[in-house]
């Protein structure tokens, strides 16, 4: 039984509800009082990819507007696992962020069983904030002069035909996966450390083809050294208006790699709000949209739900290929 007097028990309730009452006021005047210092913007990738580069120049105009530096942290390591590790476990205060490429946070969280975080119950979306479209390309070695080919040397000689990724759970390999489990076709993956490796094997003809993110294609199909079959998005690309998408011959086909801004669960709405708001005016800036579209980076934002349901359904969706495919971390 409790020792509390009922007059006791009655000042108890009316702090409770004093202080319930004042949370919201708490947290909106930390909005407003936000930034007061240094933003860090965590990066799970080495500098100089699309993820590298988009934090740098969304954060070079945060800074701008917020009157404070913003500091961009790469923590590269682990498929993204570490640098998603960070910021799960950052104070939720909006001062730490992070970039948040679908592969650490919707399919990492569902291809590796034991993980030191819980992308559901530890992060919140901040908002979209652009997509890079991969686009199918084979050497010149290889004959195949569209999607149609490729689907049917598969057929006529499976598992002969050769994929090259960035390893397993990468885009590259999760777009043939779905690629594989749409046509029927059997491909054979030859996984690689990196983005960078595998390209060179592809280019030097060792391997047949690959998936490929379009920032680091474009160079070699202009040239000549890759062909391009098929853009892996659903529409065409204004950087190869003749290439058509992989949907234009297998219906519904749909893959590239979304990007977005993340930060530790609980952080307070009104600063994720503030956050949100800065980074959609950032990234509709036409010359920041010229400078990313040049990377091969296409600018899209969303509210906070809508990111955080995104990353949900895509969770969902990258399960089900996974346990067909019996995909495994490497």
């Amino acid at each position: 039984m409790s020792n509390l007097r009922p007059a006791s028990l009655a000042l108890a309730s009316v702090a409770l509800a004093g202080a319930l009452a004042l949370a919201p006021l708490i947290a909106q005047a930390q909005a407003q009082a936000f930034p007061d210092k240094p933003i860090h913007i965590i990066v799970p990738l080495p500098p100089g990819g699309s993820n590298d580069v988009l934090a740098r120049i969304v954060g070079q105009e945060m800074s701008k507007t917020f009157g404070q530096p913003v500091i961009v942290e790469n923590k590269p390591g682990a498929a993204g696992n570490i640098a998603t590790d960070y910021i799960a476990k950052s104070a939720p205060d909006g001062y730490t962020i992070a970039i948040a490429p679908n592969q650490t946070v919707a399919v990492n969280p569902v291809l590796y069983p034991k993980l030191p975080f819980d992308a559901s119950r530890d992060l919140t979306g901040v908002t979209m904030m652009g997509r890079v479209p991969l686009v199918l390309v084979v050497p010149p070695q290889v004959k195949a002069n569209s999607v149609a080919d490729v689907i049917a040397m598969a057929k006529a000689s499976p598992d002969k035909l050769t994929f090259a990724t960035a390893g397993s759970g990468s885009p590259q390999h999760m777009s043939a996966e779905i690629f594989k489990s749409m046509t029927g076709v059997r491909m054979t993956q030859v996984p690689y450390r990196g983005s960078v490796p595998a390209l060179v094997d592809v280019l030097a003809g060792t391997v047949d083809m690959m998936f490929c993110p379009i920032n680091s294609a474009l160079p070699y199909i202009r040239s000549g050294k890759l062909r391009a079959l098929g853009i892996t998005g659903e529409k065409r690309l204004p950087l190869l208006p003749d290439v058509p998408t992989i949907a234009e011959t297998l219906p519904g086909y749909e893959s590239d790699i979304w990007i977005g801004m993340i930060a530790p669960a609980k952080t307070p709405a009104p600063v994720i709000a503030k956050l949100n708001t800065e980074l959609r005016r950032a990234l509709a800036l036409p010359e920041v949209k010229d400078k990313l579209a040049e990377q091969g980076i296409f600018t899209e934002t969303s509210t906070p739900e809508a990111f955080t349901a995104t990353m949900a359904a895509d969770q969902k969706r990258w399960a089900e290929v996974i346990k067909n495919a019996n995909i495994r971390p490497e």
